[in-house]
């Protein structure tokens, strides 16, 4: 999914405005960066865990679903 894409489900959902919507979530994605780079792993429940990589790059975990088939 893409910026665009996320940022309409998050204004549609919260009722705020596109601009709105779009800034929430540039203040999510700057804060993540910034927690990696501070070396510290962030976690999006549902989603995965972000942690510092290799050579200043942010690595990516994702969540192992718990769906049963």
């Amino acid at each position: 999914m893409k910026k665009p894409e996320i940022v309409q489900k998050m204004a549609r959902r919260s009722g705020s405005t596109h601009g709105e919507a779009a800034d929430q979530l540039d203040l999510v994605v700057r804060e993540i960066l910034e927690s990696v780079r501070q070396g510290r792993e962030t976690l999006l429940p549902g989603l995965g865990r972000f942690l510092p990589g290799a050579d200043g790059k942010v690595a990516f975990e994702r969540e192992k679903s718990k769906r049963r088939v």
